[in-house]
C-alpha cells in the first residue's frame, strides 16, 4: 500500500508540475509549503495548550482555596514595575573570567545563596511569598516559558503558608485529582531552567532567581513536596541528570560562574532527602566513570579530555557538600546511600588513587575525601 501511495504521489507531482520547473524543484517547493503550514498550526496549538494549562492552574487554585484571590496588592505591582524598568538588578555581577572565583561568590551568582545559607528551621520562602507577582510579567524570551508555572507554584506555596497560619482554609487533596496540571507546571519550570542553564546570561534577572527559589521551596515543603515527588519524580531525576551533563560538557572559557550556579542548584535540590539519595548516586557514577577513563588514558599514555577533567571537580565538591550535610544534620549514615553505586565507587578506588596520585594529585585527593565521607559510619 505504501509503495502504491508513493508511486501515485510521484505521478501526481509530475502531472501537476508547472513548466520551467524540474520535478525536484517542484517537490522541494511543495515540501516547503506544507512544512510552513505545519509550523503555523503547531504555533497555534502551542498557544492554545498554554492557555488551557493557565486556566486549569487558576481553576485548581480556586478548588484548593475558593477564598484565595489571584489579584495583586500594591507592593507586587511596584515590584513588577521595577522589574520591567530594570530586570537585571544584580548589576554588580560581571561575566566571570574564570579566574580566582571563590565558591561563595560563584554560588551566589543566581542571587539565591543568601536565601538558602540559613538555618534549616528558617522558612526560606518567606521573603518572596509576601509579594507574589501577577500573571502578566515583562519577561525575556527565555523567561516567557517560565512565567505561568512559576506564578502558579508561587500561588500554591502562598496558599500553603496562609493555611498553615490559619488565615485560609485549603484542601490540598485536590492536587491528587488534577495530576495533569501539577505535572505540566513543574515540567515547564524544569524545562525552562534547563534552557537557561544551557546558555545562561549574566547578570541574572529577578524572575529567574525567583524560579529557582520556587523550585527549592516546593521540594522542601513538608506537605507539597510529597505531591510533587509523586507526580514528577522521573522529571526531577531527568532534570538532575541534565544539570550534571551541563557541568561536564561545558567548554566555554568563561564558564565557571555559570557552572557554579548549576552546582549550587544541585546542592539545593539535595535538601530533599529522596532527591539527595538519587543525586548522590548519579554523582558517584559520573565521578567513578571519569576516574576509570582517566586511569586507562594514563596507563597507555593517551590523551584525556582536559575540559571534563576541570569540570569534574565541581561534581566532587557537590558530592562532598551533600555527604557532609547528611553526616552533620541527621543520624542517617552516609553509608546508607544506594549500595550498588557506593560499592562500585569504592571498588578498586585505592588502586586508582595510587596510580593517579603522582600525575593528578588534586583529583586523587578529592577521590580520597569522598571515600572518607562515604565510610564515615565505619570510621566512627
Amino acid at each position: 500500500y505504501l509503495k502504491i501511495s508513493k508511486l501515485a504521489l510521484a505521478f501526481a507531482i509530475i502531472h501537476s508540475k508547472p513548466p520551467g520547473k524540474s520535478c525536484k524543484e517542484y517537490t522541494e517547493h511543495l515540501a516547503k509549503t506544507v512544512s510552513e503550514q505545519d509550523f503555523g498550526w503547531k504555533s497555534k496549538v502551542e498557544v492554545l495548550e498554554a492557555e488551557v494549562l493557565r486556566l486549569r492552574q487558576e481553576l485548581l487554585l480556586i478548588k484548593i482555596c475558593p477564598r484565595f484571590c489571584l489579584e495583586n496588592d500594591a507592593s507586587a505591582e511596584t515590584l513588577l514595575d521595577q522589574e520591567c524598568i530594570n530586570p537585571m538588578s544584580y548589576s554588580s555581577q560581571l561575566e566571570d573570567s574564570g579566574c580566582d572565583v571563590s565558591n561563595d561568590y560563584a554560588f551566589d551568582s543566581l542571587g539565591i545563596a543568601s536565601d538558602f545559607h540559613q538555618s534549616e528551621h528558617v522558612d526560606t520562602s518567606k521573603r518572596w511569598l509576601e509579594r507574589v507577582p501577577p500573571f502578566n510579567l515583562c519577561c525575556t524570551s527565555k523567561e516567557e516559558s517560565l512565567t505561568a508555572p512559576v506564578q502558579f507554584l508561587q500561588h500554591l506555596l502562598e496558599i500553603r503558608k496562609l493555611s498553615e497560619g490559619g488565615i485560609l482554609q485549603a484542601d490540598f487533596t485536590e492536587l491528587e485529582n488534577d495530576s495533569f496540571t501539577v505535572f505540566n507546571s513543574v515540567s515547564q519550570l524544569l524545562d525552562g531552567l534547563t534552557i537557561f542553564y544551557n546558555s545562561p546570561k549574566f547578570p541574572v534577572s529577578n524572575f529567574l532567581t525567583e524560579a529557582v527559589c520556587v523550585l527549592i521551596s516546593l521540594i522542601t515543603d513538608t506537605k507539597l513536596s510529597n505531591h510533587v515527588l509523586k507526580k514528577c519524580f522521573k522529571k526531577l531525576e531527568e532534570f538532575k541528570k541534565n544539570l550534571i551533563q551541563i557541568i561536564l560538557r561545558n567548554s566555554n572559557v568563561n564558564r565557571f560562574q555559570a557552572l557554579h550556579a548549576v552546582s549550587h542548584t544541585l546542592v539545593l535540590l539535595g535538601r530533599n532527602n529522596i532527591l539527595r539519595n538519587s543525586l548522590i548516586s548519579f554523582l558517584l557514577s559520573e565521578v567513578r566513570q571519569f576516574a576509570e577513563q582517566l586511569l586507562q588514558a594514563h596507563q597507555i599514555q593517551a590523551m584525556y579530555d582536559i575540559t571534563q577533567y576541570e569540570n569534574i571537580f565541581l561534581l566532587c565538591m557537590i558530592l562532598e557538600q551533600l555527604l557532609q550535610n547528611e553526616t552533620e544534620e541527621s543520624n542517617i549514615s552516609s553509608s546508607d546511600y544506594d549500595g550498588e553505586e557506593k560499592i562500585k565507587f569504592l571498588k578498586n578506588l585505592d588502586q586508582i588513587i595510587l596510580h593517579l596520585s603522582d600525575e593528578f594529585p588534586l583529583f586523587s585527593l578529592y577521590l580520597w575525601r569522598v571515600s572518607v565521607l562515604l565510610n564515615s559510619a565505619q570510621i566512627q
